[in-house]
């Protein structure tokens, strides 16, 4: 089952009868020197650095996926007002944090 995700605090044509809390899924990635090593050179030619943009990206996956587990053994039948956060742990790794509200429907 697909839950269904927003950043809106509704879901358009759905009344939330309840509720139910706090849903999060987080995930911390380190650099990898290999990556590093290509981020370096390629930041002296300039452009998007696609090693960090990719491992951006899976830790985002990630930590979405792991939201929508942990709404799901919350038995939500939505997510209303998602986000995500980005914070440092230490040089070189970061939090990423998928968060938002699990709700039930009428």
């Amino acid at each position: 089952m697909t839950l269904p995700v927003t950043m809106a605090h509704d879901i358009p044509g759905r009344e939330i009868g309840e509720v139910i809390g706090i849903t999060r899924g987080s995930v911390v990635k380190a650099r990898f020197f290999v990556r590093d090593i290509f981020a370096s050179l390629r930041n002296l030619i300039g452009g998007e650095v696609n090693e960090y943009s990719e491992l951006l990206e899976e830790s985002r996956a990630e930590a979405f996926r792991r939201m929508l587990a942990h709404a799901h053994s919350l038995g939500a039948d939505a997510i209303i007002s998602f986000r995500f956060s980005t914070s440092t742990i230490m040089e070189g790794s970061s939090e990423i944090l998928a968060y938002g509200t699990a709700v039930k429907f009428k």
